[in-house]
């Protein structure tokens, strides 16, 4: 009895000490799409009326025939894929490179977070200059090798100019994931694949039997994190193609900042925030559910 008394004070003191963070994360998120849901709701034609009126469901009936939104979430759906993928095998190559013991690690450690310390509009915009047809360091050293005779537009062509979003990207993030794992591998303890070793285990079996188990929840939590951030893309964007060539690589946050900014269409583009909002949760509950499912079956193999 008396146990269960200490575990009720024990749960009462945890939810009093995150009360406070739970608050906030109300007032930063759930008032926000709770005010952007209430806008949904009314619609307005600044051409013939000045008050915004009462429509229901309207602009999300709207939105189901809205072909620019679903190709912009198509866009956004591809770029984010893609990055992520990269981003991961690239930020799990780094993680392990810089575990290792050699000289110069706390440099290369440190420099490996200069990227990802860069404001991504400058960032973007170096990236942008990079890949200029005329100027850019690219085209110049693809001239020099002799691998091309003229010029590439690779912010003029649609593949071209998302390959090149997913490029800078990539290159600007791949630091975090490279820093989740890696912060991963040092709880890891050395005499694990020492033991497995001894018992005849090739580094490539103890990475599949020991590494990726271990390492899955900080896996999932790198993933989850630029799973949101990727979906929800809208400066590097903006910076280096402006959504173009031809709405090619237009992402839905440059669709609702055109919707609200330019048509100052208030109801429509509170619309498209909540659905995409709706469409981020969901894909992460789906994410966050198989790569648990995945670290069990691996944990299981182990």
């Amino acid at each position: 009895m008396e146990t269960d008394t200490i575990r009720r004070r024990e749960k009462q003191t945890g939810w009093l000490l995150i009360a406070p963070a739970l608050l906030i994360l109300a007032f930063v998120f759930l008032y926000p799409i709770g005010r952007a849901f209430w806008l949904s709701l009314f619609t307005q034609n600044l051409g013939t009326q000045l008050e915004p009126v009462f429509s229901g469901f309207n602009n999300y009936a709207r939105m189901f025939g809205d072909g620019r939104f679903w190709y912009s979430l198509w866009n956004t759906s591809v770029f984010t894929t893609i990055s992520i993928s990269l981003e991961l095998v690239f930020g799990m190559t780094f993680a392990l490179v810089l575990n290792q013991a050699f000289w110069g690690r706390g440099f290369a450690r440190t420099a490996a977070l200069i990227p990802w310390a860069l404001p991504t509009a400058v960032m973007g915009l170096a990236w942008a200059w990079i890949f200029n047809d005329q100027y850019g360091v690219v085209n110049d050293l693809l001239f020099r090798l002799g691998i091309i005779n003229e010029a590439i537009t690779w912010l003029g062509e649609p593949t071209r100019a998302m390959f090149s979003l997913v490029v800078a990207d990539v290159w600007k993030t791949t630091p975090f994931i490279a820093l989740i794992l890696l912060a991963g591998l040092q709880s890891i303890s050395s005499d694990l694949y020492e033991a497995h070793a001894i018992d005849g285990a090739t580094p490539i079996q103890s990475f599949r039997q020991i590494t990726l188990p271990l390492l899955a929840p900080q896996i999932l939590i790198a993933l989850l994190f630029r799973f949101a951030q990727s979906f929800g893309v809208f400066d590097l964007i903006q910076v280096m193609t402006g959504g173009g060539p031809a709405g090619s690589t237009e992402m839905v946050s440059i669709y609702i900042y055109a919707t609200v900014r330019r048509y100052l269409d208030f109801g429509y583009g509170a619309a498209l925030v909540t659905v995409t909002f709706l469409l981020l949760i969901i894909a992460v509950a789906i994410a966050a559910f198989f790569l648990s499912k995945s670290r069990i079956n691996i944990s299981g193999e182990r």
